[in-house]
């Protein structure tokens, strides 16, 4: 019998390149999704759940799995709501590592953003650093938090300063060299790549708690698809 997957953020760039990879993943038999919308991909591996992720604890029963992986996220841009947005950047990884926790799921593997801190100053990255802090506070065994830069790729959404962003970080992005590794543009496909590759691989039976930056995601894809 495979292993079972929770993805939430399926909908989004980088989760649905990571159900890809699981999907191909003879480790994994069963992966379930839990969204607001299915993600349109027919495979016997898929068991979605279409719930208000806003209130994924009423879906407590059904949480349970091997690993839990945390793709949502949103902006400021497309989230103006500083209430909506807390809620989602925060209360759904935050639930979700609850959850995690109440079943025993091993490992809970978590996007960010860099510069999280929850005592910035910053009403983004305090809301990421709170949500790393509480994800912390529930000791999952097997927790790695990923912390990536602007992130590359085509979104269906018209993000007119995100596009240009990107144009400039494409610009830039070979002379960021040394301590400015972390802040180079990272693509998707980096991002679930890492994903993947830590939830296979042999960790310690103690807690074992990582924070990645950027530049430590790219290398550990880097490493895999060389």
């Amino acid at each position: 019998m495979g292993k079972t997957a929770i993805i939430l953020g399926a909908t989004g760039l980088t989760g649905g390149i990571l159900l890809r990879k699981l999907i191909d993943d003879e480790n994994y038999s069963t992966i379930k999704l839990f969204s607001r919308r299915t993600v349109g991909i027919k495979s016997s591996k898929i068991k979605e759940y279409l719930i208000d992720v806003l209130a994924l604890k009423q879906s407590a029963k059904d949480f349970t799995a091997d690993e839990v992986f945390c793709c949502i996220g949103t902006t400021t841009a497309k989230t103006k709501d500083k209430k909506l947005y807390k809620a989602i950047d925060y209360g759904i990884p935050v639930t979700a590592s609850k959850l995690a926790k109440q079943h025993n799921i091993a490992t809970f593997i978590v996007m960010s953003s860099m510069g999280a801190d929850a005592k910035s100053a910053v009403f983004y990255n305090r809301t990421k650093g709170e949500m790393e802090r509480d994800v912390l506070k529930q000791s999952i065994p097997n927790t790695y938090i990923l912390r990536p830069s602007l992130i590359g790729g085509n979104r269906n959404e018209n993000r007119v300063g995100e596009r240009i962003g990107k144009a400039i970080m494409r610009i830039i992005n070979p002379i960021m060299i040394g301590n400015l590794k972390k802040y180079k543009m990272i693509y998707p496909e980096k991002i679930a790549n890492c994903m993947h590759f830590l939830a296979n691989t042999n960790t310690n039976t103690n807690t074992n708690t990582t924070i990645l930056t950027s530049d430590e995601i790219q290398e550990i894809s880097n490493s895999i698809t060389s």
